[in-house]
């Protein structure tokens, strides 16, 4: 199972659709191309040292407590934060790239799902640093500090290394929306706008 996959595991599906009003395969179809979009995003961040900063520190905010969690337990105002911080000035065009990709309700939907995902994507690669090597457990000299060589920036490298041939999975549309196109030609040169 790829990290995306772990994380989508993570996502509690018919809690998500119910909060969106939509069927669960249009939900988990939407999830599907939000989640590589998040971690392009901080991954494209983290290649500067002030955004690989900033993540790092939201990072120590966050434990692994939104994985699996409620939908009605999730702090999506931290979640709206986080999307801002990630995307920047260019979250409503990132929306609407990915809306533009989304059946039914397209950019209403991606702007509804985005603060849900983005605590849950946080919390799972908080868990993840925790897990890591020592270098990159605590502290912002170790979080921040590893990005270039083996710490934040090589972490969503790794997990992000799961979305290249993902778009022939089932429920993803192929050539409009699937996880490659997303991080390639749909979002283009929109990542990596968040904040430094």
């Amino acid at each position: 199972m790829s990290e995306i996959e772990q994380i989508l595991s993570q996502v509690p599906m018919d809690q998500v659709a119910a909060a969106l009003g939509v069927d669960r395969g249009e939900a988990e179809q939407a999830t599907r191309a939000a989640i590589p979009a998040l971690l392009g995003g901080m991954h494209a961040n983290a290649q500067d040292p002030a955004g690989a900063a900033s993540l790092a520190s939201a990072l120590q905010q966050h434990d692994g407590s939104a994985l699996g969690a409620p939908v009605d337990q999730i702090d999506t105002q931290d979640g709206q934060q986080i999307v801002q911080n990630v995307f920047g000035a260019q979250t409503n065009d990132v929306v609407a790239r990915l809306g533009g990709a989304t059946p039914g309700n397209g950019s209403s939907l991606v702007s509804k799902l985005l603060p849900i995902l983005a605590p849950i994507v946080m919390a799972y690669l908080a868990r993840k640093m925790q897990g890591g090597t020592a270098g990159a457990t605590t502290g912002d000299s170790g979080v921040g500090g590893g990005v270039g060589g083996g710490g934040l920036g090589d972490i969503l490298g790794s997990v992000l290394g799961g979305a290249g041939g993902a778009q022939t999975q089932p429920g993803l549309p192929t050539g409009q929306g699937g996880m490659g196109d997303i991080l390639g030609g749909v979002l283009g040169g929109l990542l990596g706008g968040g904040k430094r």
